[in-house]
């Protein structure tokens, strides 16, 4: 008798004990891995969004790892609308927008910080059939508004020709747009009045993903319009116009000349300078955003507050315009505090 209770004893010490073996095991494994997603959590900052930012990120990236090595930051272009979504849903930690941010997503949570300001350009074929008389003379935002807003059966203008008031000419005008969700529609849209992303979407011949796709159809169609940002537009290198793409002159004061205080397409510094100084309208200039959920906190508030100090200086050589001194301040103190009143 006292054997086999003996027996049961040793046999249910080893159960337990076996028990214990498997909840540590797992207690341990639970440790070390959600130590894992912390320490990567830790040192990588995501980023996704606007193709308009894309450029300036990479240079405030470069330069932010030289100074912090130990942090790691994943880029991505894909559109203002992924990187709002993005940034909403907790997939990156910063999402680049080129629009202003809309009350439902203030809503859902996002907050924002202006980061630096650029521009959206028409753009046409460098062989365009009317080349010359649209570098002397412009369009205006009527006749942008017909071409962009309008499906070519309720255009008053469907051919370059009828756009300059010459009938020999007869060309059917061919317009892009963006298919992706994105600032750069936005803005332009609402440059040209009261209209969405979706209007011009509606009216377009076809429509393409993404500022490189867009910049690369024009190249190749002689008869295509488009639009995008300036930093798709010039060569970083040349700084001028890349091959093939020229940026349309907007006939500002509508007198059908362009005159000389209109006349700074040339080179992209001669583009920015007009931004700065308010000579290109806003819209299609506008501010540049870098939005979170709630707020950014950690090394992703660290690296915001660079970018708003010393990221500043490299914002010039990057193709963009600074904000102003009262504006870096006013996103300064929203960022220190958490929130915008």
């Amino acid at each position: 008798m006292f054997e086999k209770k003996r027996y049961l004893i040793e046999k249910l010490v080893k159960k337990k004990v076996i028990k214990i073996v498997v909840i540590i095991t797992l207690f341990t494994f639970l440790i070390v891995s959600n130590c894992g997603c912390i320490e990567q959590q830790k040192n990588t900052i995501k980023v996704s969004g606007a193709f308009a930012l894309y450029p300036m990120m990479v240079i405030w990236v470069e330069e932010y790892e030289k100074l912090h090595p130990e942090i790691k930051i994943d880029v991505s272009a894909g559109g203002a609308g992924k990187g709002m979504s993005d940034a909403l849903a907790g997939i990156v930690n910063i999402g680049m927008v080129s629009r202003e941010i809309y009350t439902e997503e203030i809503e859902l949570g996002a907050f924002w910080i202006s980061v630096a300001k650029d521009a959206v350009v028409a753009t046409i074929n460098t062989n365009n059939p009317v080349i010359e008389y649209i570098l002397e003379n412009g369009l205006n935002r009527n006749q942008l508004r017909d071409v962009f807003t309008n499906k070519k059966e309720s255009r008053i203008n469907k051919t370059w020709g009828q756009l300059i008031g010459n009938p020999s000419i007869t060309t059917n005008i061919q317009v892009y747009s963006r298919s992706d969700a994105c600032g750069a529609a936005e803005t332009w849209a609402a440059y040209l009045g009261d209209y969405k992303q979706g209007d011009l979407t509606n009216a377009a011949d076809s429509c393409v993903e993404g500022d490189p796709s867009l910049a690369a159809t024009i190249q190749n169609v002689k008869a295509g319009i488009g639009y995008n940002n300036i930093n798709f537009v010039y060569n970083p290198e040349t700084k001028k116009p890349y091959d093939k793409l020229q940026p349309v002159p907007l006939d500002l004061n509508e007198n059908g000349i362009i005159d000389q205080d209109e006349d700074f397409y040339e080179t992209r510094d001669d583009i920015i300078n007009a931004i700065a100084k308010d000579i290109y309208p806003s819209p299609p200039a506008r501010d540049l955003h870098l939005v979170t959920k709630n707020n950014f906190s950690g090394i992703t508030k660290n690296f915001v507050y660079w970018i708003l100090t010393e990221g500043q200086k490299f914002v010039p050589d990057g193709g963009y315009i600074q904000l102003s001194e009262e504006t870096i301040s006013k996103q300064t103190e929203y960022l220190e505090e958490g929130f915008r009143p």
